[in-house]
């Protein structure tokens, strides 16, 4: 082939791939306009919509919590409204940015000492010197995640910097922590409980210069009755505090914030639910460079629900005056120098509802005052002497062991190797409603006796079986004695039981001298006797409002309803013939109470011999008197159920029980009685709420 043929060829293949080039850049322009064509024709709008698109955080505001009335509609727990200084956080800051405000805050802000932790001033210490805290890690371990990498630089923050924190930047680390508890946007709460005027104008003046730092209305609880039952009401925890960590799991799963005030104690924790705000909800905009586009706000939101209580306000404020006056009475007594301590506790014998609940105890630290120590009434406990007969006579007729009209012969028990077990004095032949009105051991002593199959022979041993203090106990409860009353309070003690290591202990049980009960248990106890066997669940909320704007009760939401227990099985006739012996023991010629009250008072008195284990460890071991009364007014139709209990008196000569007992009964008469309360009368009625709870 000559030169001119190879060269002819040559030119016509690069011709052909030339072409083929031009086809392949032809084509794949073909296909960038298509898809051109689609982006801005087919799915112009859609992306155009994605590009501008607007993100939308909704955040909760603070609303205060529920109010509580007392039965009668009387403000016991209110809030107040009071201004604070807060902190969300703005979209783009940086830590940077919220050190910066920190600082400034510090200077302008004096924060009260509180507790806090390490873990608190190394949080701190690593955002605010970011070029040292860099320098705790090494190179290698550059490649971690970031939570890897902080939980590192965590354990090797050196002791000396956390030091120089704790010394001279506390309350900067302070303000940071609050400042860094929730989420993005969401309100933190830098002071509020005691910030002054001058404070809040200060801030006020430099929130230019503070980004993300507000002034905000804040509230805190106040209590037009002042301490009165306060311990009892329960307390909320601070803005600082939050959420109580031990629950915080259980609180977040709802909805809480951890910045966000909870009931801490009793009422306010046992009904934290109900009177937590409906909060209300502001919804930042924003654009997809985080800037806030716009704010709205979503709900208002308004307190939680009210309670009102079973609590007489005026009542409980007398019946409080009351025990004061006679603690400081008795104690002004020859030998009464231990007393430091009494309990009231009042009811509906049919309903539950608890009208009073009152203690008062002597402060150790300044004698001369008297501290609230209302939950005492159903979180101590004590022997609690003859009150607790009732309920022996009764467990007798249960058992089979006395009948009524069953007579035994007073005079001391005679144990081999014991002590003799007698009377406050010998009365000789007695049946069950004297052995009631004179207050009798020896019978019993002998009821229980014959309950254990025991044939006492003087000056011989008995035997008692682990199963024969059982089966008492087991009758006990029935009544509310050395159970949980299943009270709405938390913490509730449920008495103690000894463990028996000699067969007197029994004789002793029967008495009330050996286990130890709560006067709320005493209160519920004498009430199953007043209401005819019901052993009624007492609670302190008797109904939940809807909250209004407007001084007062809302529509009901929620009334709470009686009920009962358990019945004790005792006879009509059985629990009858008790109240004929209570009624005796005010009312009889020989009764322990006789001449105690100025109205129809049926109940019984105790004086448990017992020694001192009060908080005054220097003095235990010394022999007192638990001195108790339970009873209730009037004796027939019973309209309120009482137990009265002053332990560790060194003086039983000095009726203290007594007089505090027809003082309050006196009280709820002025108070309580004149708005006339209604007795449930409807017998079938509450048969039928007794089948439902069986």
């Amino acid at each position: 082939m000559g030169n001119r043929e190879l060269l002819k060829k040559n030119l016509k293949s690069r011709s052909f791939r030339l072409n083929l080039l031009f086809f392949v850049i032809f084509c794949l322009f073909t296909l960038l306009i298509i898809r051109l064509g689609l982006v801005q024709i087919v799915f112009g709008e859609s992306y155009s919509k994605e590009v501008s698109r607007l993100d939308a955080t909704v955040v909760s505001l603070p609303a205060p919590r529920g109010k509580m009335y007392d039965r009668h509609g009387q403000v016991i727990v209110d809030n107040e409204g009071m201004d604070a200084v807060a902190f969300s956080e703005e979209p783009g800051m940086t830590t940077e940015d919220k050190i910066e405000v920190t600082r400034k805050l510090a200077k302008l802000l004096s924060l009260e000492k509180e507790s806090y932790k390490e873990r608190d001033l190394k949080d701190y210490w690593l955002a605010a010197y970011p070029d040292e805290a860099e320098k705790l890690l090494k190179e290698k371990e550059l490649s971690l995640t970031g939570k890897e990498q902080y939980a590192l630089q965590i354990e090797r923050v050196p002791e000396k910097a956390v030091k120089e924190i704790e010394e001279k930047e506390l309350e900067e680390a302070i303000i940071y922590k609050r400042m860094t508890s929730g989420y993005m946007y969401e309100i933190q709460t830098i002071k509020s409980e005691g910030l002054t005027l001058e404070e809040m104008a200060t801030v006020s003046e430099n929130l230019s210069y503070l980004p993300g730092v507000e002034i905000i209305t804040d509230w805190n609880r106040i209590y037009p009755y002042g301490e009165m039952l306060k311990p009892v009401l329960g307390s909320v925890t601070t803005a600082k505090q939050g959420i109580l960590e031990e629950r915080s799991n259980y609180y977040l799963s709802r909805g809480y914030s951890r910045n966000d005030r909870v009931g801490k104690s009793y009422l306010e924790y046992q009904y934290e639910e109900l009177l937590h705000p409906n909060k209300g909800q502001k919804k930042y905009v924003t654009d997809r460079s985080g800037n806030v586009v716009d704010e709205v706000i979503v709900s208002e939101g308004s307190r939680g629900m009210d309670l009102r209580l079973s609590i007489n306000a005026d009542l409980q404020k007398e019946v409080e005056k009351i025990l004061e006056e006679e603690i400081r009475d008795a104690k002004a007594g020859k030998g009464n120098h231990l007393l430091d301590r009494a309990f009231v506790v009042m009811m509906h014998p049919y309903t539950g509802e608890v009208y009073s609940i009152a203690g008062k105890m002597v402060n150790q630290e300044n004698k001369s005052e008297l501290l609230d120590y209302s939950v005492g009434a159903f979180a101590s406990q004590y022997e609690m002497g003859s009150t607790v007969k009732g309920a022996t006579v009764l467990a007798g007729y249960q058992t089979g062991a006395i009948k009524h009209g069953s007579y035994f012969y007073d005079s001391p028990i005679l144990l081999k190797g014991a002590k003799p077990k007698s009377s406050w004095k010998n009365f000789g032949s007695l049946n069950d409603l004297k052995a009631l009105e004179v207050s009798s051991n020896v019978y019993m002593f002998h009821t229980v006796m014959k309950m254990a199959g025991v044939n006492y022979v003087a000056n011989s041993p008995i035997s008692v079986q682990q199963e024969d203090y059982t089966r008492l106990r087991n009758i006990y409860k029935q009544f509310g004695l050395g159970v949980s009353t299943g009270v709405d309070l938390p913490n509730e003690a449920t008495g103690f039981q000894g463990n028996p290591d000699n067969p007197g202990l029994l004789l002793d049980m029967a008495i009330g001298q050996y286990d130890t009960y709560t006067p709320l248990q005493m209160a519920q106890y004498v009430s199953a006797i007043a209401n005819g066997g019901m052993r009624v669940k007492p609670h302190l909320v008797a109904s939940v409002h809807e909250p209004i704007s407007e001084q007062g009760l809302g529509p009901v939401v929620q009334n709470i309803k009686t009920e009962v227990l358990n019945r004790v099985l005792n006879t009509d006739e059985d629990l009858a013939r008790v109240r004929e012996g209570f009624y005796r023991v005010v009312n009889g010629s020989n009764g322990t109470a006789k001449g105690s009250f100025t109205m129809d008072v049926s109940g019984k008195t105790g004086t448990a011999q017992t020694y001192y284990y009060g908080p005054d460890r220097s003095k235990w071991g010394q022999a007192t008197y638990n001195l108790t009364f339970v009873g209730y007014y009037p004796s027939e139709n019973p309209k309120v159920a009482f137990s009265v209990v002053v332990p560790w008196a060194s003086n039983d000569k000095h009726p203290v029980n007594k007089h505090i007992a027809n003082r309050v009964v006196e009280a709820f008469i002025k108070y309580e009685e004149q708005r006339a309360i209604e007795i449930p009368t409807d017998v079938e009625g509450e048969e039928a709420l007794l089948t439902e709870a069986q």
